[in-house]
Parts: structure tokens; sequence; C-alpha cells
């Protein structure tokens, strides 16, 4: 048993990027990395077979707020954990709950001891605190712990934004109180991420970035991006955060998010993504591919006998055609679900090892530039 270990690789010339390795109990992976999002302990619509196969995920979330309501800890215990749950001996990344939480707007309250929320399922009411969550993910058994934060919505006043990201550092005291007087439940090491906030305010989110840092976490997040602010702020903040984290440890950029985006902010420093666009979209017959973004639903696929991407390594890619996919997409079968969601993850995962390679090649802000036209092209 030992603390997360990140080795860096190759750093670009050109760019902030690098290529690195993380090393956990659960074995390791590569980065830049995007983990698909198992919200409740599954990638919807995905087995276990294809994630690995096909997709080629090397680790996957799980989510603390619907993992603590259903299954409930009790069955997670005595199951050994989410990786015995469901059969995942690869690295788990837990969120802290803390952005569903807070996304129930009319059913929450922030207090300094936490936040009081009704479950979505049957209203029965709830507590997080940053203590029970730590618990909680102890108990769901990630590699990889976030800290309880407030993630202030956009716009926010600055007043708003400053009482927020101070709360969250108080609550990042007790989760690191609370982490170190505890032990994880399985026998294996888990690894406390604290999340940098501040909103769009560039003195907050400097702030935040020096008092989290100063806390030598074996990683650090950075949250409450991508939640309506446009994206030249998204990436000017991405920017400033990373440019004030520890170079020697990962950064993992919370909820973003469409190809071009996980593109820009590799190139300014980020080593880690998720983002639910992949299997979301998917679902809604929008599909990311090497050639650009397609909507499966439109009519001039019809009779288009291709594959859905040919220019990714995945089977379902390759062999099934867009006039299949259309066609059972029309028809609701469930299978459109299931390809849909492994062509699109496929692709995210293929996107980030050609990163990943051309950062390693030295060519990573030239591909870059080309790729990312490529990505956004509406076929």
């Amino acid at each position: 048993m030992a603390p997360l270990k990140f080795v860096i690789g190759k750093k670009d010339k050109q760019s902030k990027a690098r290529s690195g390795t993380i090393i956990t109990d659960h074995g390791q992976f590569h980065t830049p990395i995007f983990m698909p999002v198992g919200t409740a302990g599954s990638v919807k619509a995905l087995s276990r077979q294809q994630l690995i196969e096909d997709v080629k995920a090397e680790i996957i979330l799980g989510n603390t707020y619907h993992l603590y309501l259903r299954p409930g800890l009790e069955v997670l215990k005595e199951a050994g954990g989410l990786h015995k749950f469901n059969d995942w001996h690869k690295p788990v990344l837990t969120d802290s709950g803390g952005y569903q939480v807070f996304s129930l707007a009319g059913t929450r309250q922030i207090t300094e001891e936490g936040v009081m929320f009704q479950s979505h399922i049957d209203g029965s009411k709830h507590l997080f605190t940053p203590e029970n969550v730590v618990d909680i993910q102890r108990t769901i058994g990630a590699d990889i712990i976030m800290a309880f934060d407030e993630c202030p919505p956009f716009p926010s006043e600055f007043s708003y934004a400053k009482s927020s990201m101070d709360l969250t550092h108080r609550w990042l005291d007790r989760c690191f109180r609370r982490f170190n007087e505890t032990d994880g439940a399985y026998g294996y090491t888990q690894n406390l991420f604290p999340i940098v906030q501040g909103s769009t305010f560039p003195d907050l989110r400097k702030q935040s970035c020096e008092f989290i840092s100063s806390r030598n976490a074996t990683g650090n997040a950075i949250g409450g991006l991508s939640v309506g602010e446009p994206e030249q702020e998204m990436y000017e903040i991405c920017e400033l955060c990373c440019n004030n984290l520890p170079q020697e440890k990962p950064r993992y950029l919370m909820g973003v998010g469409t190809p071009w985006n996980i593109l820009e902010c590799i190139g300014l420093g980020v080593d880690m993504f998720d983002c639910v666009m992949p299997t979301r979209n998917g679902r809604n017959a929008m599909l990311f591919t090497s050639k650009g973004v397609i909507n499966i639903d439109n009519k001039k696929w019809e009779k288009d006998f291709s594959p859905i991407d040919d220019g990714i390594d995945c089977s379902m890619s390759n062999h099934y055609t867009k006039s299949y996919l259309r066609h059972l997409v029309k028809s609701k079968e469930i299978l459109a679900l299931t390809i849909a969601s492994v062509h699109n993850l496929a692709f995210y995962l293929h996107l980030v090892r050609e990163a990943r390679k051309h950062i390693e090649e030295g060519d990573f802000e030239i591909w870059k530039k080309e790729m990312i036209d490529v990505v956004k092209t509406r076929l």
C-alpha cells in the first residue's frame, strides 16, 4: 500500500501539455486521461467488458450522492466496496456528491456544518458534511476521493464567490482532519484531492490555488468550470489554476467537456478529465468522430453504409454502419444507446491517447490546432 504516485514523462515545448503515469494500488493509468462517468456504479448502457475491450478505459468514476442513496453504504460495505460490487479492478475515482447536492437548489440548505438535502428518490432528508462525505467515500472504496466543496453557480457576485470559496476551504480542512484520522475499509490506499473554487474571479482562483497547494495533497482538482461561463473565460481560469498549482502533482479538471475543450486544456497543463457528455450526447444521437460531429438522426445517414468511424480502434465503431445505427435510433432500439455510448467514449479515449503520443513526439501544439478544427466540424 502506498499513496498515489505521479510520474511525469515528456513536456511539450510549445505549451504546458505533459504526459505522465499515475500509479495507484489498483494499477496505473496514463495521462492525459479521460475518465468515463459511472454515476450509479456503471457507465450507462455499457458492460465492464465493453469498457475494457472497446473503450479501453483505464479509470472510471462513481458518484457519491447516487451511490450513497442507492444501493446504499450497507450493501457496498458487505460487497467489499465498489471495485468488487461492479467487478471493476482498475482505479476508481469518486466525486464528493457536492455538485449533485448543490444542483438540487430548491431542496437543499447550506450551513457551516454541511448541506441538508432531499433525496430525489423518495424525498427523505439527508445531511452531507465534510466528515461524513469522507466516510462515505471510504466505504465506497475509490482510489481517489474528492473533498466536499461548494460549487457556486455562474454568474456569481464576487461577494458570494468569496464566501463560497472560504466555506470550501474551511470544509477542506475538516475533510483532511477526518481523512487523516481514518483508514480505508478494504486494505488499500485512498487519496484525497482538494478542489479549487473561486468562480471566474482570477484573484479568488489564485488565492484558492495557494490555499489548496499548501495542503500538499497527492493531486489537485479544478472545480466550478463549464457551468455556463464563455469558453474563453473557462480557458483563462483553467490556465491561471494550472500555473498556480504544484507542477509535480496531477491536475484534474472536473466536468469538462467537449473534445476541443479537452485538447485546449491539455495544452494548458491539465492531466485528468471527466464529463457525462460522450454518453449523454450519444444517447441523444450525437456522435463525436475522428472526422467531426454527426447527428445520426439526420436523414443524410439513412443509406450511408460506411463504418461509424474507422479512424479509431473500436470494434463497434469499425463494424456497425451509420445507416444501421440510424435505423436503431429511429426504431428506439436499446442497442442504439450502447453503440453510440461505446463509440463516443472510445473516441474520447482515442483522442487523449493521440494527445499523449504527440506530446511525446514533440509536435502536440501543431497537431492540437489541426485536430480542434476537425473535431469541431459538423458533418
